[in-house]
């Protein structure tokens, strides 16, 4: 967006972005939004409460695709890939159970 607005007055953003293969309506979208959190990010705040709750609740076993059953069952869409990247924006990891099989000696 930098860019963009460093050469907007001498090409134009609408030539700038057709080079950059982006749509004018993305960069002033991005403009009218510059200090404010995008709504992914509103969201995901959102989803961590929830996800860590749902975590500490079950001991802090519970891998992403529990925590994302659980998230479901009270009523909470989401994708369980969404659970599993803000999964490791938090830190958290389920309980891996069982132990390396060894086959041969």
């Amino acid at each position: 967006m930098a860019f963009v607005d460093t050469v907007r007055d001498e090409l134009g953003v609408e030539s700038v972005c057709r080079e950059l293969q982006i749509a004018p309506s993305t960069y002033y979208a991005a403009k009218k939004r510059e200090n404010d959190p995008s709504q992914r990010a509103l969201r995901d705040e959102e989803l961590k409460k929830e996800i860590q709750r749902v975590y500490d609740e079950n001991r802090q076993v519970y891998g992403a695709r529990k925590i994302w059953h659980q998230l479901r069952r009270e009523g909470i869409e989401v994708a369980r890939c969404t659970v599993e990247r803000l999964m490791r924006v938090l830190g958290l990891a389920g309980v891996v159970r069982g132990g390396k099989v060894r086959t041969t000696i």
